[in-house]
């Protein structure tokens, strides 16, 4: 893999997602059409942690697929020729588990890798960790349309 470091500005240029629903901080390693890792830094003034849960801020598990599709993306938008005006849409979310809870003060790495890619319909493999140890694996589809 190779190491590419992505800020926020060019991850921004890339997604349409802003906060406080942008989850992901930083790309660290990318290899075009193949796989990426990024990380999303949990802070506890996230507005997700004042409900969940009050006694104790866990980072609820869609948003931590949703960090993985996020990063995931990028990755397409990285790996196309020409994606001007082209956004990533969910289509499907198989095989999710959460193993690890997830919570301010973590780092989380998020690696995702491209399965299978058939046109405009990319399939992926995608883990978060924290401390070297899985939090949220998760198998998922997505499309890439024309922006609207």
């Amino acid at each position: 893999m190779n190491v590419e470091i992505i800020d926020i500005v060019e991850i921004m240029k890339m997604i349409p997602h802003r906060y406080p629903f942008l989850l992901i901080d930083k790309v660290i390693a990318l290899q075009p059409n193949h796989s990426i890792v990024g990380i999303k830094n949990v802070t506890v003034n996230e507005p997700q942690f004042t409900g969940h849960f009050p006694h104790r801020p866990i980072m609820p598990g869609v948003l931590i697929i949703e960090a993985m599709a996020q990063l995931s993306a990028v990755l397409v938008s990285k790996s196309m020729d020409t994606k001007e005006d082209k956004d990533v849409y969910f289509m499907s979310i198989e095989s999710t588990k959460f193993r690890k809870i997830v919570e301010p003060g973590d780092t989380m790495y998020l690696y995702s890798t491209i399965e299978q890619n058939r046109s405009q319909v990319w399939k992926f493999a995608a883990r978060a960790e924290i401390n070297n140890t899985i939090a949220a694996e998760s198998f998922f589809t997505a499309m890439v349309k024309n922006r609207l």
